[in-house]
């Protein structure tokens, strides 16, 4: 009988563990007090394209965005962490301990207001690439 129990709590701990989603994507658009079109085109975009292909990761935690403005002085670390000094987009992909982040701003300042379409698709491709 004990045997049972022990393997049933095992089998129950384990599933927590490892069924929970060990990949967690952080999403950081940060932007200055006075904003131009594109910088607002950025958030705009972002916050779409996550909205349209990941609602679920959004909902569930896997994914989580930060809208943050620099000159906030409650921001100073994350602005501080990232070396934001205006507007910036950076996707962190948090693996346990590890951390890997991929600077999406030139991308975004590029394509975001005037080829909408080309960043959402481009935001998308690097979004699942570091959900794999």
């Amino acid at each position: 009988m004990k045997k049972i129990v022990f393997i049933g709590i095992f089998v129950m701990m384990a599933t927590l563990v490892f069924g929970q989603k060990a990949t967690r994507l952080s999403i950081v658009y940060f932007h200055a007090e006075h904003r131009c079109p594109t910088c607002i085109s950025i958030e705009e975009n972002t916050k779409k394209t996550l909205d349209t292909y990941f609602a679920a990761q959004l909902k569930d935690g896997t994914i989580k965005l930060q809208v943050l403005d620099v000159s906030d002085d409650k921001n100073i670390k994350l602005v501080e962490k990232y070396q934001a000094d205006g507007s910036g987009l950076f996707l962190t992909r948090l693996d346990g301990k590890k951390e890997k982040t991929t600077d999406f701003t030139n991308f975004a300042f590029s394509y975001s207001r005037n080829q909408a379409d080309k960043f959402i698709s481009g935001l998308k491709a690097e979004i699942e690439k570091n959900l794999k």
